[in-house]
């Protein structure tokens, strides 16, 4: 069995673990990356269709969810998208920026992942994959890690285990079992950022538009996103789904209701009537939405939105009914496709137990949690990175310090 003794060992070889491992490398520190899996950087490399989305210039605390929303603002505060998108040119990767501040890799996601092992092969960081922890002790020098043919002595423990999404990437609930051994509790865990089921009518009624997508604003009380719905067989998906779903959850007492028409359905009807009253309904609906998903409503509500009607036949209480029928759409979800394709996890590691501005835990000196494995979960478009830099670099500043 191999024995290292270092100053700093990191477990979790995904974005945040890469990116601590780096930083605390050009800081002087003795750094051994540990990933269970065959190689490091799997999220990064699936992400954003193989261009990872890998920082928002939009970020904020306000798109950031947890049970202690203030814990986020410093870490966010002290290393911005733009020190990330400085590294970024100095390797010299080209990007572009999608929507809503969202920056791609114009090639690939390999390039970060390069980038950040580029960066810990010059900073001195000893990376080893395949090396599960089976066990962490608290000794008077730090930690003691035994595992897969590996025995560590650590003065420092910096956990970046991730989450639960995607387990078919290697995700588990090894950093959460880490936290309870050393007296942290755990906030409860689901999936955020992820597809929604329907059953019974509601997917009969729409499953067969699988593929089909339209522009909605998707709304649970007071929190709504504009952006596109994909319809899958399965369900509802697509970026406003998406986002949404992290607020959604199976018997709440807010709805999620959809506007198909976020421009204001209300005008819209009222100037069609003006100008294109001898138009039918449908046809009108089909010019705004797609044809069969314009159909597919008239034939669910055929009072509501009669197919054979001409606009100017429309009274006063049908144009309302239309209205609010096509702006306040109720969706009854059933559940949502779970862990398996959440691009999140939320709820996690209590963040009250853990320092703010090092990211060390309150309970145990020496112990270090950073990335997705603590309660807090960004919105869709960039935030989970820049929270896995800015988590991991607090931590390396603090760990260095």
């Amino acid at each position: 069995m191999e024995k290292i003794d270092t100053d700093v060992a990191i477990i979790g070889g995904g974005a945040a673990g890469l990116m601590c491992a780096q930083r605390l490398g050009h800081l002087g520190q003795r750094v051994l990356l540990l990933e269970h899996a065959n190689r490091v950087g799997k999220k990064i490399l699936m992400s954003g269709g193989g261009r990872c989305n890998f920082t928002n210039l939009r970020t904020s605390p306000e798109h950031f969810l947890s049970e202690n929303p203030r814990f986020c603002i410093s870490a966010l505060a002290r290393y911005t998208p733009a020190d990330f998108v400085k590294m970024v040119k100095q390797h010299q990767i080209s990007f572009h920026e999608k929507e809503l501040g969202q920056l791609f890799c114009d090639d690939s996601s390999k390039q970060i992942v390069k980038m950040l092992l580029d960066e810990c092969t010059s900073a001195g960081v000893s990376v080893m994959t395949q090396k599960s922890i089976d066990c962490i002790e608290r000794t008077p020098q730090g930690f003691l890690l035994t595992g897969t043919e590996v025995k560590v002595q650590a003065r420092v423990l910096v956990i970046a285990t991730g989450g639960l999404s995607i387990p078919s990437m290697g995700a588990s609930g090894f950093g959460y079992k880490i936290a309870e051994q050393f007296g942290h509790s755990i906030l409860s865990t689901r999936a955020g950022l992820v597809p929604l089921t329907l059953s019974g009518s509601y997917q009969e009624q729409f499953c067969q538009l699988s593929g089909l997508a339209l522009p909605v604003r998707a709304s649970v009380g007071k929190i709504s996103f504009e952006n596109a719905l994909l319809i899958t067989h399965r369900g509802l998906s697509g970026p406003a789904i998406l986002q949404i779903s992290s607020y959604w959850q199976p018997g709440q007492n807010e709805p999620l209701v959809l506007n198909l028409l976020p421009a204001g359905a209300m005008a819209l009807i009222l100037q069609a009537k003006q100008q294109q009253g001898a138009s039918l309904l449908i046809d009108w609906l089909a010019q705004l939405l797609p044809k069969r998903f314009a159909q597919r409503l008239a034939e669910v509500y055929p009072d509501i939105v009669p197919a054979d009607r001409r606009l100017a036949d429309l009274n006063k209480n049908a144009v309302v009914a239309l209205a609010n029928c096509l702006s306040d759409w109720p969706i009854v979800a059933s559940g949502t496709e779970g862990y398996r394709t959440a691009e999140v996890t939320l709820g996690g590691v209590n963040t009250r137990e853990i320092d703010s501005k090092s990211m060390q835990s309150k309970r145990v000196l020496g112990l270090y949690f950073i990335g997705e494995v603590l309660d807090v979960t960004g919105h869709l478009g960039g935030y989970n990175f820049q929270w896995a830099w800015a988590s991991a670099v607090a931590a390396a500043e603090a760990i260095a310090a």
